[in-house]
């Protein structure tokens, strides 16, 4: 039976609007949620919108909905797509991935496989980039989904905040350890464990020495071969901005993107982020 496999993601994946379409990629937006108005991410509102109204109000995100989720999966069973490829964000950061999974359960007469990237921005984001790179080459269904668990070994996310206060508030704060090294200027570097959730990758003091140690450790991590390193940030354009300008002077960086993260992340990581995802390639 011939394949026809579409590919779908949700909006943590800071895959830009004009991209997702050019590589025909699905993508479900979470949602933000005020005391009186309920955006699709990304779609009804943007990150400095979000920025603007902190001070009024800190809203709260939820995964998109399992109505969103069934419509468009029965929308890619009507376009005749056979096979779906959905990759989610971390299930240790957002119940998205296990919603999906429960989802396409329900749906007959199509093939979904649904994937825990075990990362968020574009540490996701790179993972569905490739996907869709291997299904534009005509690999079948299995053999991509192959390449894809195998390609999530080779992407690493890491990031620092100003205030680890949005991530205790928004419950996201994993295994990052607490409040008191707010105290004592204490500026971890945070990553993501196999289990999907943040850890302590390493402790550093102070804004400036915290970047600093981001580019020493991208450094360190494409001297292991050719990479591509993308800088985001929330609100903090010209740090990331300096931290980009380096890292492209770097020997085995083959390319990098630079961005803002999404609406839904930057309620959980207020003003101040700066995070980098380092993927390499072996092919």
């Amino acid at each position: 039976m011939t394949q026809k496999i579409a590919l779908l993601t949700d909006s943590t994946s800071d895959i830009s609007t004009e991209l997702l379409k050019e590589k025909n990629i699905h993508s479900l937006p979470l949602k933000i949620i005020y005391s009186d108005n309920q955006y699709n991410d990304r779609i009804d509102i943007q990150p400095e919108e979000v920025y603007k109204k902190f001070d009024e109000e800190i809203p709260t995100t939820s995964m998109p909905t399992p109505h969103d989720t069934k419509e468009k999966i029965l929308e890619l069973k009507a376009q005749g797509f056979t096979h779906v490829i959905a990759i989610h964000i971390s299930s240790g950061l957002s119940g998205t991935y296990n919603m999906v999974n429960m989802i396409s359960k329900q749906i007959d007469d199509i093939t979904v496989e649904v994937i825990d990237s075990k990362a968020l921005s574009m540490g996701l984001g790179r993972l569905v980039l490739y996907t869709a790179e291997l299904i534009e080459k005509g690999l079948n269904f299995n053999n991509i989904i192959s390449k894809v668990k195998d390609k999530m070994e080779n992407v690493d996310v890491f990031f620092v905040v100003k205030s680890l206060k949005y991530l205790i508030e928004g419950g996201r704060i994993g295994k990052v350890s607490g409040t008191i090294g707010e105290f004592l200027n204490i500026k971890p570097i945070i990553s993501i464990d196999k289990e999907g959730e943040y850890y302590n990758f390493k402790k550093t003091r102070g804004r400036k020495r915290s970047i600093n140690t981001l580019y020493k450790l991208i450094k360190e991590k494409v001297k292991e071969g050719i990479s591509t390193v993308d800088v985001v940030h929330g609100a903090a354009y010209e740090e990331a901005k300096e931290l980009l300008d380096k890292v492209k002077n770097l020997d085995n960086v083959k390319d990098s993107f630079f961005g803002q993260i999404g609406p839904s992340m930057v309620v959980h990581t207020g003003p101040g982020l700066i995070g980098v995802v380092i993927n390499r390639i072996n092919e």
